[in-house]
């Protein structure tokens, strides 16, 4: 690959998601974009990048920079974060919501397992006060090919038998002819999926209780950080929480969020400084 090429590459996926592609990292993009370049009948990402330049085209721009995201995910990746999630933040959001409903945004959700581990999490809350709440679980990603895969629920024996006991496996999912599992439609129920990029800012996806956003801030430039977080910000309901992947740390990178008083990890909206609003 010429270093145009990569430079090429590394600028689109910059422009589109905000992601800073090092030098050092250019292998990811060989591996992250052969199925596209196979597809399309490319011998080289050089002649990619000549196509992308000679005949432009919104729809495929898109395409390859969603291809140039991580996708790296699995059932309870992090359990920590969701035990957190579903045994302090979401109680705490319950006992101040009048009408017993909760919204959470699983942002830059890959294919779905996250969304899937906390919606199973909630499913077995039995006793809890969590049990009678109404909780809406939306899934985003900058790819339509993950958000596709997300939406059918359907995983191969390799994908769920990375996090998934056996006894969850059997509770929440059904085997297909083939080998492959589906997620019960009782689980579905309780989450839906929609293509988002996180540099836009999603008026239509209204407020949330919890925001989660795991492993996707670390890839992004300084820039696209404090961007993405403002418009958490501006998605976040008043005293509502932020949540990073756990080793992450959104500590100031931007002004529109503060440490939380009243969980540990979390961060909230500042409403000290100007006034945030979802646009």
């Amino acid at each position: 690959m010429q270093e145009t090429t990569f430079n090429e590459l590394a600028d689109l996926a910059l422009r589109q998601s905000g992601q800073n592609i090092p030098a050092s990292k250019a292998y990811l993009l060989e591996a992250r974009l052969s199925t596209i370049a196979r597809r399309e009948n490319f011998a080289t990402l050089d002649d990619l990048v000549h196509c992308l330049k000679a005949r432009p085209n919104p729809r495929f721009e898109q395409e390859v920079a969603a291809a140039l995201t991580g996708k790296s995910t699995q059932f309870f990746g992090d359990r920590e974060l969701l035990d957190k999630i579903v045994g302090q933040a979401l109680p705490k959001r319950l006992s101040h919501s009048k009408t017993g409903r909760l919204r959470v945004w699983c942002a830059g959700v890959s294919t779905g397992q996250e969304a899937w581990s906390l919606a199973i999490l909630l499913r077995e809350a039995v006793g809890s006060p969590l049990a009678n709440a109404e909780i809406e679980i939306v899934g985003t990603d900058l790819s339509t090919q993950c958000i596709e895969t997300a939406k059918q629920g359907v995983y191969g024996h390799f994908d769920v038998q990375k996090g998934l006991s056996i006894h969850r496996l059997l509770t929440n999912f059904d085997r297909r002819d083939n080998g492959d599992w589906s997620i019960k439609s009782e689980v579905q129920d309780a989450v839906s999926f929609r293509r988002h990029n996180l540099l836009e800012s999603g008026r239509d996806l209204g407020q949330f209780d919890i925001i989660m956003c795991c492993n996707v801030l670390s890839g992004l430039a300084p820039g696209a950080k404090r961007q993405v977080i403002e418009t958490f910000s501006a998605h976040l309901l008043p005293e509502a929480f932020l949540f990073a992947g756990t080793g992450e740390n959104l500590a100031g990178l931007s002004d529109a969020i503060k440490p939380s008083r009243d969980l540990r990890g979390a961060f909230e909206r500042d409403l000290s400084g100007k006034k945030t609003e979802a646009a």
